[in-house]
């Protein structure tokens, strides 16, 4: 990486972890998701280990989104996303490093809480590093796709609701595998590795065309 992608990359960080930024709100989020749907389903533990994948990964997801919304927007306001775009490093490796950021600070996290919470929706303790591997292998995926959304609503204004409309049905196949695969490690009956592959598949194709998607999103919007 070169020197000022990772100047961009480390200041991404310390905005993020900081008091206030994204990374503890997301955490707390997937916290309250996955604690308060065992009280809503009741005490059926059967249920509740039939749906737990599924938990965990809608969690993931919403928290995920939660401060994706400003990946862009701070540097539009204050000027520095004009520098940006006018470097000399390339726009699309410009989004890569503060998409690579963004996960750092708030998928890794949801990563590690996850094996633990998983305790939480009844998922046999044998199965939680296949919980934690699927997560490590999608949540990528959704910090690129959300880069797409929020390059394309940092010039609108109310950008944040437009940005959850936009981006919600593209995750909808990162769920979909993730969930299969979580499921597939847990209680089968289908092999994990086939919806696995697919969801890693599905991060690979996010990390190459998400950065120039939402490249071309950004000069679309600030033109």
């Amino acid at each position: 990486m070169s020197r000022p992608l990772a100047a961009l990359f480390m200041r991404d960080l310390r905005l993020a972890v900081r008091v206030g930024g994204g990374a503890m709100t997301g955490i707390v989020f997937f916290l309250a998701v996955v604690t308060i749907v065992p009280f809503g389903v009741g005490p059926d533990m059967n249920l509740l280990a039939r749906i737990g994948p599924a938990i965990l990964w809608i969690g993931a997801l919403l928290a995920t989104l939660l401060g994706l919304d400003r990946l862009f927007q701070a540097d539009a306001d204050d000027g520095s996303l004009d520098l940006l775009m006018m470097g000399q490093t390339p726009l699309p490796l410009v989004v890569l490093a503060k998409a690579a950021a963004h996960w750092i600070a708030t998928g890794l996290p949801l990563v590690i809480a996850a094996p633990v919470l998983g305790l939480l929706v009844n998922v046999p303790p044998e199965a939680l590093g296949v919980v934690a591997l699927t997560l490590a292998v999608g949540t990528p995926a959704l910090s690129l796709i959300g880069a797409v959304g929020a390059a394309l609503a940092v010039s609108l204004r109310r950008g944040g609701l437009l940005m959850a409309i936009l981006v919600l049905p593209l995750t909808i196949p990162v769920l979909i595998f993730g969930v299969a695969a979580t499921t597939a490690g847990i209680v089968g009956p289908l092999p994990f590795g086939q919806p696995f592959v697919v969801l890693l598949a599905l991060s690979l194709f996010a990390c190459v065309l998400g950065p120039v998607a939402a490249a071309a999103a950004l000069r679309f919007g600030l033109e």
